[in-house]
């Protein structure tokens, strides 16, 4: 089983590298959550997949009986999911906002903090438009 997440993690971190490579800014959010997604199930696999044997300690004893999943990812991958969850609604509404106001979601063409370069700056090195 481990085996198979590795695999489902590994391909959703590839889409996520494809989509976030791409100009489409709405592209690179859904590479976005698919990092948090592959992130997650990481974490997850990381506390051993167990069937039916919670981590629970017997009285009497110090420590849990046999192999058992540990509770720890499984709590850092909820709070995770809350966190992700609310990243992405922040960054939905800051794309939608960006996009009423430039009328794109082509990243390269949301450059309108960016001074225009004369054709006298292409040709320098980017030393000397620094020092310019």
């Amino acid at each position: 089983m481990e085996t198979v997440l590795a695999i489902l993690v590994g391909s959703l971190v590839a889409a996520t590298v494809f989509l976030m490579l791409s100009r489409n800014i709405v592209k690179f959010l859904f590479g976005l959550v698919l990092l948090g997604n592959a992130a997650n199930l990481l974490i997850f696999a990381a506390g051993r997949l167990t069937y039916a044997r919670p981590g629970l300690i017997p009285d009497g004893a110090a420590a849990p009986l046999g192999d058992v999943a540990n509770a720890l990812p499984q709590a850092m991958v909820l709070t995770a999911i809350v966190i992700g969850f609310g990243l992405t609604a922040f960054a939905f509404a800051l794309v939608y906002r960006a996009y009423q106001e430039l009328g794109t979601t082509d990243t390269d063409e949301m450059r309108v903090a960016e001074p225009p370069l004369d054709a006298s700056q292409l040709d320098t090195p980017a030393q000397d438009r620094r020092a310019a």
